[in-house]
């Protein structure tokens, strides 16, 4: 996945009971943007100040989603010109939750635009010899309160914008192929020898 694909996140309607599957635009466009453009630059969201940015702001306090993923990949820096990328799992192989926010935008043409943006913190040990952030992983337990099931406020929702436990956590180098959107496949998410 890269930014602006559609992606699937999960949302709870409130209007519905239940929770919702849908397809949307990586890259949050918030409902004030003149253009699509604004999205390349909202890919992620920074914990520490997502209930204060405009940007974000009523996302956060309305429209919490789930993003659902095997892994992510991050570059390590080797040298003044190699970056190995490696692949950012769960220790247990298990699909990871991530924290996001998703919005609606209309287009000068009249069209409505689904999108989302990831939130990050700061990283965990393990992460951190490759970033210095991390996707918000959020566990189970977390999930009803993270999309609203259960009334919380900011305070507790921003206390959930922590970093994931090292320990259930793993990662492993992957081929450079990964680096170019055209190559799909689940290949890219397998151990090479570094």
């Amino acid at each position: 996945m890269a930014p602006t694909d559609s992606l699937p996140i999960v949302r709870y309607n409130e209007k519905a009971g239940s929770r919702s599957l849908d397809m949307m635009r990586w890259g949050l466009v918030p409902y004030w943007a003149k253009d699509l453009k604004i999205g390349f630059s909202t890919i992620n969201a920074i914990a520490e100040t997502v209930d204060t940015k405009p940007v974000y702001r009523e996302a956060f306090r309305r429209r919490r989603c789930l993003v659902p993923v095997n892994n992510f990949y991050e570059w390590k820096k080797l040298d003044q010109k190699t970056k190995q990328p490696y692949a950012i799992g769960l220790k247990d192989g298990g699909l990871m939750a991530l924290a996001g926010l998703w919005g609606n935008w209309r287009s000068p043409a009249e069209e409505w635009v689904r999108s989302f943006t990831v939130i990050a913190c700061p990283p965990n040990p393990l992460c951190a010899e490759v970033h210095d952030r991390l996707p918000v992983i959020l566990a189970p337990d977390a999930w009803p309160v993270w999309l609203g099931e259960k009334t919380a406020d900011s305070e507790r929702l921003k206390g959930l914008l922590t970093p994931y436990p090292a320990g259930g956590m793993t990662m492993w180098p992957v081929s450079k192929a990964v680096g170019n959107v055209k190559n799909q496949g689940r290949e890219l998410a397998e151990r090479i020898m570094a």
